[in-house]
């Protein structure tokens, strides 16, 4: 699996600490888009507990890819249930980034992402150990989720 560009952004490098300061993938990766998204650290980790572990653990959707997806939403997503082309438009940036996000990782599922065989974990996380964080890709994850919301956006995707 290759997940590393040549280079993380200071905020891509922020979600990996966030992730290894203690929170779940979601909330490292929405948390890093603070400042663009005008949400408080409080209310983006509150909205993004439910999504660590691939969606509250059941290994589906990788919590770093929502995670970008919450950032997205709250940076240009549509208000307006009516707005069909605010909608096209949102739902493109999405698949092309989930696009990208195969492309350097194989895939956007969690399972899939962390080799493993289950299709939900136990709903009580693991301990955050220096053996935990060796064995997972999550840190590097969320940094990758990061850099590449952030240089879509400097692409024009906002």
């Amino acid at each position: 699996m290759s997940t590393q560009p040549t280079e993380y952004s200071p905020r891509a490098l922020r979600a990996k600490e966030l992730f290894e300061s203690g929170y779940n993938c979601c909330q490292s990766v929405l948390i890093a888009f603070e400042d663009l998204t005008g949400l408080d650290r409080a209310t983006s980790a509150k909205v993004a507990s439910s999504f660590g572990g691939g969606i509250g653990r059941l290994r589906e959707v990788c919590g770093t890819f929502s995670g970008l997806c919450m950032a997205l939403g709250m940076i240009n997503g549509y208000e307006d249930p009516k707005d069909s082309t605010g909608k096209a438009e949102q739902y493109k940036k999405i698949q092309a980034l989930a696009q990208t996000f195969k492309e350097g990782n194989g895939s956007i599922i969690c399972r899939e992402l962390l080799g493993l065989q289950e299709q939900k974990s136990d709903p009580t996380p693991a301990a955050r150990t220096s053996e935990y964080y060796r064995k997972r890709p999550c840190a590097e994850l969320c940094a990758y989720a990061t850099q590449i919301l952030e240089d879509a956006l400097a692409q024009g995707a906002n």
